[in-house]
C-alpha cells in the first residue's frame, strides 16, 4: 500500500523537532510522499528547504487568509519566483477564513484573487483553505475561469459539495472523517466523484482517531484512509490506490 499526505506542515520545528525521523516514520507506514503546505512566504520558504532535502517531499506556496493582512503584492512576486521550483507543484493554502478574525474579509479577497490570477498565469493547481465560508468562496469561483482547485480538508455540507462538483474541485479528507459524531462528513465522501478524493492530515493538527488529541504526523494519514474505505465500502487497499492516482493527477506528480 501506498499513500501521499497531501497536506502537512513539517516544517513546524515545534511538532516536528526532527523532520527526518517524520520523514521515515511515514514511509515505514507506507506514506512515501508528502506534500508541505506554506502559509506566508517564510512558511514556503521553508516548504522548498524540506522538498529539496528529501525526494519524495513536495511543496505548495501560497498566503492563507488569515495571513492576508500581512500580504503584498511584493509578497506576490515571491511567490511567483517560488512557482519556478522544479518540486513546487501548486499555490496555496489560499482562501477564505471568516471564522477566525486576524485579517478583513477585504483584505482576503485581494490576497486570494491576486493568488488565483497568479496560479492561471503560472498553470499551477490550487489549495483551498476555507472555514465559514464556503457559500463565499464557492460563489466567487463559480464566477471565473475553470481551473485545478482542491479543497484541503473540506468543511462544507452536501450543497456546497454539490456546488464544488460541478466546477470540478478535487475534495481533501483528513482526520475529522475518523471521529465517531462525524456522520454527515461520512456520507459527504461517501457520494464525491471517486476521482476527486485525496487523504491528508494537516499535521500537526487534527489527529484521527484512535490518537485524537495528540499532535498529528503524516505517517497516521493510513487511519483517514482507512476511515475513507469503509465510507465508500471499498477495500483499504483499494482506498489508498485510489487517492494514490488522484493526488498524483492533481499534482502533477510522477
Amino acid at each position: 500500500m501506498r499513500l501521499i499526505d497531501t497536506h502537512c506542515h513539517l516544517y513546524d520545528e515545534k511538532a516536528f523537532p526532527d523532520s527526518r525521523s517524520s520523514v521515515a516514520e511515514a514511509a515505514a507506514a507506507g506514506v512515501d510522499r508528502l506534500v508541505v503546505v506554506g502559509i506566508d512566504s517564510e512558511t514556503s520558504k521553508q516548504a522548498i528547504a524540506l522538498a529539496d532535502g528529501f525526494p519524495g517531499v513536495y511543496a505548495v506556496v501560497g498566503w492563507h487568509p488569515t495571513s492576508a493582512g500581512e500580504y503584498s503584492r511584493a509578497a506576490l512576486g515571491e511567490i511567483e519566483k517560488m512557482l519556478a521550483h522544479p518540486k513546487v507543484v501548486a499555490v496555496g493554502e489560499i482562501g477564505l477564513d471568516f471564522y477566525w478574525d486576524k485579517s478583513t474579509p477585504e483584505q482576503q479577497y485581494v490576497c486570494l484573487e491576486d493568488q488565483l490570477d497568479l496560479a492561471s498565469r503560472c498553470d499551477k493547481p490550487v489549495v483551498f483553505h476555507c472555514r465559514d465560508a464556503n457559500d463565499e468562496l464557492i460563489t466567487f469561483l463559480e464566477r471565473r475561469p475553470p481551473h485545478p482547485y482542491l479543497f484541503h480538508c473540506f468543511s462544507g455540507d452536501a450543497g456546497h459539495a454539490e456546488r464544488a462538483v460541478k466546477l470540478d474541485c478535487y475534495f481533501g479528507v483528513d482526520g475529522p472523517i475518523t471521529y465517531p459524531k462525524n456522520d454527515e462528513l461520512r456520507s459527504i465522501f461517501a457520494f464525491l466523484p471517486a476521482d476527486r478524493i485525496v487523504v491528508e492530515t494537516d499535521s500537526p493538527y487534527m489527529a484521527p482517531v484512535p490518537n485524537r488529541g495528540k499532535r498529528n504526523r503524516p505517517a497516521w494519514v493510513t487511519y483517514v484512509n482507512e476511515s475513507l474505505a469503509r465510507a465508500r465500502r471499498i477495500s483499504v487497499d483499494e482506498c489508498a490506490e485510489l487517492t494514490t492516482a488522484n493526488a498524483e493527477r492533481f499534482f502533477r506528480l510522477s
